[in-house]
């Protein structure tokens, strides 16, 4: 990654936080990732560099985890899926069970921090809904 790609990025994550921070209050870790919680469902934010000019925000809550392996959470989150939320909703398994995620990438670049704060909050409210409506979670 070149010096200005490296500095597009970081603006782009500065920006995300002060717009994230309009509501909730988020980590920054070492290398600028951005980390906070709603309502006991953990969330990440990275900036990346897919293209040139095409800087991307790319979003990751999980919903639930370790959860047993039934049907019924499956068959919830199919459903689910297919209803146009923001984001991609996930299933993925472990030796420890299922584990539910939500996932979302955008091109972000020239946002400013309130419109960019009010989209990804309603892929996390998207996400705590999730936690509260899903069989076994709420």
């Amino acid at each position: 990654m070149s010096t200005a790609e490296a500095e597009e990025t970081a603006d782009l994550l500065t920006r995300a936080r002060e717009g994230l921070e309009r509501y909730l209050e988020v980590h920054v870790d070492d290398d600028g990732v951005l980390t906070f919680s709603h309502n006991d469902v953990p969330c990440v934010v990275q900036a990346s560099m897919l293209a040139d000019g095409l800087a991307v925000l790319s979003m990751t809550c999980v919903i639930a985890w370790d959860l047993p392996d039934e049907e019924a959470i499956a068959a919830a989150v199919a459903r689910r899926a297919g209803e146009g939320l923001f984001g991609t909703l996930g299933v993925s398994r472990s030796e420890k069970g299922v584990d539910v995620t939500l996932r979302y990438a955008f091109p972000a670049r020239g946002m400013e921090p309130a419109p960019l704060g009010t989209l990804m909050m309603l892929v996390v409210s998207t996400a705590s809904q999730l936690r509260v409506e899903l069989p076994g979670l709420g």
